[in-house]
């Protein structure tokens, strides 16, 4: 396992994309992103037209992100580039950057946020079709992530079934009466500190280096998410639960209810039919119980119709972290059965 960069088989291009969607956004974050496009080996040498995948990340994960390297792995890059080196059939792959400064984005459009939805789905995938060579439809491209980037793929093909046919999920986020209860519980804890006041903790935490503080974690997550799934119309996160006694609040919970993909299955049930492929994997040790989350996202698609066959479904032991090998192994399985 060599411990610096490898040559790819394929190439990797760096661009810039200057998004008119990301503009005056709410937290003043870039409307210049990163945007990195990969190409199979072969590409340069044919005019043939290859399907596409889109990779999202988790929560506070960045696109620079990806070429990370830790001890005894591979980053992404370069595992995605083996397996098309190895024989798979070849695909672009795109890696999208949608980072805010409360460490995501959960792909959604918000006020809190921004357009990050319509970013990826009305810019980004327009632009990668105008400039390389893929097949522009929807039974040609797809969808993958890990945690908030595995809810991102879950969600997306959902909302436009216009522009994904298939996805990829790692522990993605669903199932939220387990995923998060015991983050809301301990933001509740961590919140005394600053007289309940989750803004109050966000000052506090842009002060200083970040989670160099016991509860940072939770507020981060639980700020994040309050912007994404429930901001006012200006912009300003409301917690789900009373931030003194962490009773639920009805109004704000349903809100982040109405974006768990597996109560979301049900009200998109025409959408999710229409999917061609589906990987689903998480780990049976997921601290944050995503393996539940896959159980019941699988079961949602069982019960709107979607063919057992279309469907690649497994547990494996693990918790929600190193799991990072898994992503090669849904790839090639996607590579394997996108619209050529």
């Amino acid at each position: 396992m060599l411990p610096w960069e490898a040559e790819l088989a394929g190439r990797l291009d760096r661009h810039t994309f200057d998004s008119a969607l990301l503009r005056d956004n709410h937290l003043g974050d870039p409307h210049q992103r990163p945007l990195w496009v990969y190409t199979p080996p072969g590409y340069d040498d044919s005019a043939e037209r290859y399907p596409s995948v889109y990779v999202i990340q988790g929560y506070t994960g960045h696109l620079s992100m990806w070429a990370n390297r830790t001890a005894f792995r591979q980053p992404f890059l370069e595992t995605a580039d083996a397996v098309f080196a190895g024989g798979a059939p070849g695909c672009v792959v795109v890696y999208v950057d949608a980072w805010t400064r409360y460490g995501g984005s959960q792909f959604v459009d918000s006020p809190g946020t921004g357009r990050y939805h319509s970013y990826i789905c009305d810019e980004v995938v327009p632009w990668v079709d105008a400039h390389y060579r893929t097949i522009a439809g929807r039974d040609s491209r797809a969808i993958t992530g890990k945690s908030s980037g595995g809810f991102g793929a879950m969600i997306t093909p959902m909302l436009r079934p216009d522009v994904f046919g298939a996805l990829a999920t790692h522990a993605g986020d669903a199932l939220y009466e387990f995923s998060y209860s015991a983050d809301i519980a301990g933001a509740v804890r961590a919140l005394r500190a600053y007289d309940q006041d989750i803004m109050a903790f966000w000052a506090d935490f842009q002060s200083r280096p970040s989670f160099t503080k016991p509860g940072d974690d939770n507020l981060m997550e639980m700020l994040c998410l309050s912007a994404c799934f429930s901001a006012r119309e200006d912009g300003t996160p409301e917690l789900p639960f009373d931030p003194k006694t962490g009773v639920l609040r009805p109004e704000q919970w349903q809100r982040w209810l109405d974006w768990d993909p597996v109560r979301m299955v049900p009200r998109y049930a025409d959408a999710v039919r229409s999917l061609n492929w589906v990987w689903i994997d998480a780990g049976t040790r997921d601290e944050w119980y995503l393996d539940l989350g896959a159980e019941a996202y699988r079961a949602g698609l069982l019960d709107v119709g979607v063919p057992a066959e279309r469907i690649r479904f497994e547990l494996f032991d693990a918790g929600h972290g190193a799991i990072d090998y898994r992503y090669p192994l849904s790839l090639a399985w996607l590579a394997e059965r996108l619209a050529r």
